[in-house]
């Protein structure tokens, strides 16, 4: 997902002042089995999944930020376009990034959605709804987290503003968009497959 944000800044950098310029999330399938089961052992197994794909992608936000920030894999100017990146989308109210965490966990979780349904067009599904999330500026918990770790790595600003500003309100608002869109379509295909309905065709 870091590359996500070099992309970003390799953009503005090197294309034209334009208004135009500007995947590793699989946790929201397993939110199904909890809601057809319904059990407790269930439960746990998806949030020691949550768990373990929240920490291992936050250890690599980390590395990332920290090679991008402290070391000269990228000269100075590139540097400064993504010191002006990560100071903007850190500039958040808590409020507000839970806001924009819970239309990013909409999009993420239709972006997981439509990959189960298609058998082409898996590429264009995933960089034309994760480019939505990057140009509304939304609010998530991985694909940002990168970009608001580059001025905490750099020393500009302080770990707290990370994980109170940040970190903590995209979660909250990626949890909540996520599981309510995955709860509504699982919702809609077990109503339109429910005996009721069928007998009526």
């Amino acid at each position: 997902m870091g590359f996500s944000f070099i992309a970003e800044a390799l953009f503005q950098n090197y294309l034209p002042a334009s208004p135009w310029r500007l995947f590793t999330e699989n946790t929201l399938t397993a939110v199904i089995p909890v809601l057809v089961q319904r059990n407790r052992a269930t439960f746990f197994s998806m949030l020691r999944l949550w768990f373990v794909v929240l920490i291992a992608n936050l250890v690599g936000a980390h590395i990332i930020a920290w090679v991008l920030g402290n070391t000269p894999v990228f000269d100075h100017e590139l540097k400064d376009v993504m010191q002006q990146l990560a100071v903007q989308a850190a500039d958040v109210t808590f409020g507000t990034a839970i806001l924009r965490g819970i239309f990013a966990g909409w999009l993420i979780a239709m972006v997981v959605w439509m990959l189960a349904a298609s058998d082409s067009a898996k590429v264009s599904i995933i960089v034309i709804l994760t480019y939505i999330v990057g140009l509304a500026g939304l609010t998530h918990v991985i694909a940002g987290s990168v970009e608001v770790l580059f001025p905490v790595m750099t020393g500009v600003q302080p770990w707290l503003s990370y994980f109170t500003g940040y970190l903590i309100p995209a979660l909250i608002g990626n949890i909540i968009g996520g599981v309510a869109l995955v709860s509504a379509l699982n919702h809609a295909q077990v109503i339109s497959g429910s005996p009721a309905k069928t007998s009526r065709r």
